[in-house]
């Protein structure tokens, strides 16, 4: 569970109980106790009024007068306000996730302060085109119907595909499709960018009694390789930000040396090579080697360029 969800769960958990002790939070989010002190924090810097109470009986409460009423939010709310929280109501804001947000902030106090986070998103055009197959996708799970499709694989080969659809994944900057496909009787993913006329079918489905096992299994699971490499501090932050300060070692001479792991494909080698000249791999050297034939591959598509 990532800390945004921690922290939902424990304004959601404090709506309902009077008093929690630190404890408790640490045992049921598999925390220590110093991190949900620091969660607390958190809450009181979103304005959110958490109050604690010292002694052998004590822990931590919410004002009474911020309290909601419990019946005014269903499950599916509460999904849409991690949604929301994820800053992916940029990318797929539907309806739904429209109108919860609107109920939640009739419920706050008028005089709360707006928020200090915004998160923005590129205006991709094709996040608007898929739009409408991600909601066709989600019309199909609730309703528990077969889609179809024409699937592109990486090589260019289309298959037609008839899919019981189970799950919605977002992952980096792409969205999948997890099912069971009806011709390759197996759970499998699909990139929702590699279909094309998708439709969802009027012949409905039953769930499986292995989905919940077999759909983990399908995941897209990419062979991964340690590299290490000399970075600039140009992209230092970028390391940061995706593999964590640990990631990158200062030297005696000021040189930064970066540890970190790529899909062992065509994918890891272009993902490094986005860095251009603010990175040189240096192991291990048989990978080295195999992103120097990467970039000549890339080069000879212009040596007949006039």
């Amino acid at each position: 569970m990532g800390k945004t969800e921690r922290l939902i769960s424990i304004v959601m958990i404090l709506l309902q109980k009077e008093i929690v002790s630190a404890s408790e939070f640490a045992k049921l989010f598999h925390v220590s106790k110093r991190t949900i002190l620091r969660d607390m924090e958190a809450l009181s810097m979103s304005n959110i009024p958490i109050y604690a109470i010292n002694g052998v009986n004590g822990g931590y409460g919410i004002m009474e007068e911020y309290k909601l009423d419990k019946r005014l939010l269903s499950s599916q709310d509460l999904e849409n306000i991690l949604t929301a929280l994820s800053g992916l109501e940029q990318i797929l804001f539907s309806q739904e996730v429209e109108l919860t947000i609107r109920k939640i902030a009739s419920m706050v106090h008028a005089n709360a302060q707006q928020s200090s986070i915004h998160l923005s998103f590129y205006d991709w055009k094709g996040r608007a085109e898929i739009l409408q197959v991600l909601r066709t996708c989600q019309d199909a799970i609730n309703q528990g119907r077969l889609v179809s499709f024409d699937y592109i694989d990486k090589d260019g080969k289309s298959t037609k595909r008839m899919v019981e659809p189970y799950l919605l994944h977002f992952s980096e900057m792409s969205w999948y499709l997890r099912g069971f496909c009806l011709e390759r009787r197996g759970y499998r993913t699909f990139k929702l960018s590699r279909t094309e006329h998708l439709h969802m079918e009027s012949k409905t489905f039953s769930p499986r009694e292995d989905v919940a096992h077999d759909l983990a299994e399908a995941r897209y699971q990419p062979q991964l390789i340690e590299v290490k490499a000399w970075i600039k501090p140009a992209i230092r932050d970028q390391f940061i930000e995706r593999y964590g300060r640990n990631s990158v070692i200062s030297l005696e001479d000021e040189s930064l040396l970066a540890t970190f792991q790529v899909p062992h494909s065509p994918i890891g080698f272009q993902l490094i090579a986005g860095f251009g000249t603010n990175l040189r791999i240096i192991e291990p050297a048989a990978f080295a080697e195999e992103f120097r034939a990467f970039l000549s591959s890339m080069l000879e598509q212009y040596d007949q360029v006039k």
